[in-house]
């Protein structure tokens, strides 16, 4: 399992984030857009973006959209409306910006199978009880390349515990 505890994340890859602290160092709370307004942008991205000098863009609502679909209309979102403007986020910006997923519950709903070390994502209200493989989903199954984002200084940097406040992963294909 690879990690990441250094701000690095933020100005490259795409990243799922829901540690507060870590949030606040990165963008004020007026420039976190709404997932809405993240695909409105996508038609036509900025030259300079909010947040991390110009190198990040912070993003709301994901965790959201998911809970109001059904785990089938959630995995085709994900798939066909989300990923292809990522991939895009990617390219305008040819690796060199961050986009960051603020994912408040993140801790609770994005699990690591530990034998298989694959990615999934506890759908909520009444489908509960089903997990997406988010790994499969967003990064097309590389997961290999998926690295913790651990809280910097804190005073025990498990992966599993209270440091890990994120995941981000470098660069998807």
């Amino acid at each position: 399992m690879h990690t990441v505890s250094d701000l690095s994340w933020s100005r490259r890859g795409i990243s799922l984030l829901w540690g507060g602290e870590a949030l606040s160092k990165i963008v004020s709370p007026a420039n976190v857009i709404s997932i809405q307004q993240f695909f409105a942008t996508a038609r036509e991205w900025p030259e300079t973006l909010p947040a991390m000098d110009g190198d990040a863009l912070v993003v709301a609502g994901f965790d959201a959209t998911l809970d109001a679909l059904s785990p089938q209309e959630a995995t085709t979102w994900l798939e066909e409306d989300l990923r292809p403007r990522v991939l895009n986020f990617q390219d305008e910006y040819q690796g060199g910006a961050g986009l960051i997923f603020w994912v408040p519950p993140g801790r609770k709903r994005i699990q690591m199978n530990l034998a298989t070390e694959l990615y999934t994502w506890t759908c909520g209200g009444p489908h509960s009880n089903i997990e997406l493989p988010l790994g499969r989903i967003l990064w097309a199954g590389a997961e290999a390349d998926v690295r913790r984002i651990l809280e910097s200084g804190h005073a025990h940097p498990d992966p599993d515990g209270s440091a890990w406040i994120g995941l981000n992963h470098p660069r998807i294909s």
